[in-house]
């Protein structure tokens, strides 16, 4: 049997499942529920992108909602007003009438409001003798009231969201001038390593960042931005101890020979000619105190978490539930893959004592991340330990290889 629940269009518009799907779910709407009309169209105006909806719709709906008497729209009084489209146009600043037409197909499409055609598509009210309307055709706002706590819902999460964006933004813009500073300072002061590489890189990620980014991409970007500073810093740090570790020898008498620092973009150790020559047998004690000295102040630094997962994707699978959320369980994660790509507990433990448990965990998520390409993973680990003793190996360039390898958009390493 009829209800009444539900109105078709008049005319040549056509009738669809959401329209009734809609329709019957205002239905259901409790009589006497009551809100802030003008709240209900901030909240849609703060949700405009993702209900689909341009400014002018908005404009139309504001123009809907002023020939509504109250400022509360109330259910238990009824919700259609009917406003002739001169009338509509005009409130609407003088929009257009196929204009017009096309924001309010819009709005009902939306969900925000509903059709209640008459007989002859008409728009007008029956009255009683007491001038109260018993019977209106035109548009119904119910749907806003319906709706008024999902839509106060969504907009809170597009402020969310839109405060978070801003934040990323502003940190990708204090750390893009930190490195565009640091570089400069150091190329204009001659430090020793390879700036150009450095400015490539740095060039290369603000490439790859759209012109309309989203926050996804931009928070991408951050985490490659702070790879690359945290590289230069490293660079900057290890030449800056090198040079008070010489001062200290000769200020003791002794004569130490320095070699040239690492390229930051490297992974592979550079040649003899590049490190300067050996010094000879009867130095070696003092060589080997060198080196001791030098693996005590250098400490390989641990990268942000999210960057390793994004750069290693596949250690995820074997941390708790098939995700990793903590440093402990990437470094419980990083055991079990241990054991399964046979690598021996004292190779894995040696690597923990030259890089500190975080970064031998990230190389074994590198390790993993590669290990179709590597033949002996327990002989890969060894010699990556004796480069991290000698000061030759830094994660940064291999964490970066992997991330420019899979992609920088998204998901960095799939």
């Amino acid at each position: 049997m009829y209800t009444g629940l539900v109105s078709t269009p008049f005319g040549r518009r056509s009738m669809t499942l959401a329209l009734v799907k809609g329709q019957l779910s205002v239905a259901k709407l409790k009589a006497n529920k009551r809100v802030d009309k003008w709240k209900v169209f901030r909240d849609i105006s703060e949700t405009r992108e993702r209900l689909g909806l341009q400014d002018r719709a908005l404009a139309v709906l504001d123009a809907l909602l002023t020939f509504y008497p109250d400022n509360e729209l109330d259910t238990a009084r009824g919700l259609v007003v009917f406003p002739s489209n001169a009338q509509l146009s005009l409130r609407a600043h003088g929009m257009a009438g196929t204009t017009l037409r096309r924001h309010l197909g819009a709005l009902v499409e939306a969900g925000l409001i509903q059709r209640r055609d008459s007989p002859n598509g008409k728009r007008y009210a029956h009255r009683d003798r007491d001038g109260e309307i018993e019977q209106a055709y035109g548009f119904d706002l119910s749907p806003l009231a319906a709706r008024s706590a999902e839509l106060a819902q969504l907009a809170q999460d597009v402020v969310a969201e839109r405060v978070r964006f801003r934040r990323v933004k502003e940190a990708l813009t204090i750390c893009r001038r930190d490195v565009r500073k640091l570089i400069t300072a150091a190329i204009e002061e001659g430090a020793s390593g390879n700036w150009e590489a450095a400015e490539d890189a740095y060039f290369g990620i603000l490439d790859r960042l759209p012109r309309y980014a989203t926050r996804e991409q931009a928070e991408s970007t951050l985490d490659e931005m702070v790879l690359l500073r945290d590289e230069v810093l490293n660079q900057l740090e290890l030449q800056a101890k090198a040079e008070n570790t010489a001062g200290n020898a000769i200020q003791n008498g002794r004569h130490i020979q320095s070699s040239k620092p690492e390229s930051i973009y490297e992974f592979e150790p550079s040649s003899e000619k590049e490190q300067g020559e050996k010094l000879e047998s009867e130095s070696e004690p003092i060589r080997r105190g060198q080196v001791s000295e030098q693996r005590s102040l250098e400490q390989i630094k641990a990268f942000p978490l999210g960057m390793v997962l994004r750069a290693c994707p596949q250690i995820s699978d074997y941390g708790p539930a098939g995700k990793i959320d903590h440093w402990r369980e990437l470094m419980s994660a990083a055991v079990t893959v241990r054991s399964m790509l046979g690598v021996s507990p004292s190779a894995y433990e040696e690597a923990c004592g030259a890089m500190g448990p975080e970064n031998a965990a990230v190389a074994m998520a590198c390790i993993l991340e590669r290990s179709s390409m590597i033949n002996s993973a327990g002989g890969y680990l060894r010699d990556l330990t004796k480069r991290a003793e000698r000061g030759e190996f830094s994660l940064g360039p291999m964490l970066m290889a992997l991330l420019k390898n899979n992609g920088a958009g998204g998901r960095l390493a799939g």
